[in-house]
Order: structure tokens, then C-alpha cells, then sequence
């Protein structure tokens, strides 16, 4: 049986355009979106759009990462980033908006951002089908999208108010053409001290490069100016399986393997939170 277009997919429609042709315009039919060319891309049965059907995209989140992330998210120790993510969008645009979250995993931030803007409309697009489940469902006025963020986005030119890059890669070029003039691009990345206490503990642990920031700047910089950054540190206190939860959900749960984490000493119970949010506007 057809899978029938979710609601909050079918806000979008208007936005998105075909992966394969990039000008063309998609429309539903029998479980699917088709482009006027031919291109058909399926509706997952969870309530996704599959925009990568036949290419290969970068390694997202596995079954297990997205599941840690999940149960982590859900425990509201990061609900301060959270916060700071839709203030600043908040501050940024008007109610009526439409919000892109770039590797948006499984749509945490960007339903934070939707609850405080209540007649916005959001997008998230990461390339992990599992956190995308999640993605689907994460907001009655967010749809999801299987995307790279390497690859240019299957949308229209000047047509977000915010995009949103939470512990995501980037792609400035394409942020820059999918915002509005008027936009916001807000970015958050962890500090030298973000879950310090796990890294010096957990020697497989992904370390933090001293550089990122220069690079961060390098990178944006022919494309965005700065407008303002916030910082969220805190020290969080954590149980065993939280701590589990969070290493799982990162980048690290591929260099590590079970093993590596039976020692429940070099497990911290308290451990330090520590980011930088900034909300930047196009050149």
C-alpha cells in the first residue's frame, strides 16, 4: 500500500526541488515525490522523504548511535544548548519562518526551535535513516529529508530564514544560497572543554582539534560575519548509562569497541558541558 505524504512533508513542497535535476519541482503521487523529468524518490513508511535513493551518501548515525542519542536528548542534559539554539533563532526571524536543520539526527533542536516560533516550519535533513525515523516525528511541523550535506541541497535558492548546523559538518556555499538575505546561520560547536573529563579518561575518545575555531572562521568567512555568540558551560552529573549514551551518540562510538568502557572508573559521574552558539547573517 502507498505510503501516504505525511502533512508536515507536504508544507515543503513548494521549497524542495529535484536532487537530480536541481530546478524542477516534486510532486506526490502513490507513496512518492516525482520531479516533471521522471525522477521518483520514495516516502519511507516512518514518514521521511528517501532524496538519495541510488547515491551513496557520507557515514551518518548507525542504528545504535541514533538510539544513544535518542535516550540522551531525552534526559534534558542538554536542554540548555537547546535553549540558546531557539533564542537565537527566535531573536533572529518572525513566527512565520521556515527553519533548515542541517544533520539534524533525530530533530531534537530543531522541534526546540519550532516551539518557540508557533507558525514556523522546519526541515531537518541528515543522511542516518535511523535518526531520521525520530526526525519525522520529532515536531507536527517538521518534515525530514534523507540529504548529504555535502552535496547541494534539494531545495530552492533564498527560501530559509534559518538554517540550523548543531555538531554537524557544514557546507557553507549552500547554507549561504538556500538562506534569505535576511537569514540567520546559527552554528554550534563544542569548546576545548566539552567532555573533558571523558576524553582524558577514554583514550579513544575523537579529541578536539585546537584549530577548529580558526578553521571555523576560515571557512565561513567569504560567505557570513558573526552576529553574535553565546556560550553554554555547565557541569552536568550523570549516571552510568547516561555517560554510555552520550559516548555512543558521537563520533567516538566508531573508534571504540565495548571493551573500552567496562571500566567503570574511567567513567566520570560529573562531567563539563561546553559550547559556543553563534548566530550569523549572510554577506
Amino acid at each position: 500500500m502507498p505510503v501516504s505524504l505525511p502533512p508536515a512533508l507536504e508544507l515543503f513542497l513548494d521549497l524542495l526541488r529535484c536532487p537530480t535535476c536541481h530546478t524542477r519541482r516534486l510532486h506526490p503521487d502513490r507513496g512518492a515525490l516525482h520531479c516533471p523529468a521522471g525522477h521518483t524518490f520514495d516516502i519511507a513508511r516512518h514518514g521521511y522523504a528517501s532524496l538519495l535513493t541510488g547515491t551513496r551518501a557520507t557515514s551518518g548515525d548507525d542504528a545504535a548511535m541514533a538510539q544513544a542519542r535518542a535516550r540522551f536528548l531525552s534526559t534534558d542534559t542538554y536542554a540548555p544548548i537547546r535553549k540558546v539554539v531557539a533564542s537565537l533563532a527566535a531573536d533572529a526571524v518572525s513566527e512565520q519562518t521556515t527553519v533548515v536543520d542541517v544533520g539534524c539526527g533525530t530533530g531534537d533542536y530543531l522541534a526546540s526551535v519550532l516551539d518557540q516560533l508557533p507558525c514556523a516550519r522546519g526541515l531537518g535533513l541528515d543522511t542516518s535513516v535511523r535518526a531520521l525515523r525520530s526526525a519525522a516525528r520529532a515536531h507536527e511541523r517538521a518534515a525530514a529529508a534523507a540529504w548529504d550535506v555535502f552535496r547541494p541541497f534539494p531545495l530552492a535558492s533564498g527560501v530559509a530564514d534559518v538554517v540550523l548546523d548543531v555538531f554537524a559538518p557544514r557546507n557553507p556555499a549552500e547554507f549561504h544560497r538556500v538562506l534569505r538575505p535576511t537569514g540567520r546561520l546559527i552554528v554550534v560547536r563544542p569548546t576545548g572543554r566539552h567532555l573533558a573529563e571523558l576524553r582524558g579518561r577514554v583514550p579513544a575518545m575523537v579529541t578536539i582539534d585546537p584549530a577548529k575555531e580558526q578553521r571555523l572562521h576560515r571557512v565561513l568567512d567569504p560567505y557570513f560575519e558573526a552576529a553574535v555568540t553565546e556560550q553554554v558551560e555547565y557541569t552536568m552529573s550523570a549516571t552510568r548509562q547516561e555517560v554510555l549514551d552520550l559516548v555512543g551518540m558521537t563520533p567516538s562510538a566508531r573508534h571504540l569497541s565495548p571493551a573500552d568502557l567496562t571500566d567503570d572508573a574511567l567513567l566520570p559521574d560529573r562531567i563539563t558541558v561546553s559550547v559556543l552558539a553563534t548566530a550569523y547573517q549572510p554577506r
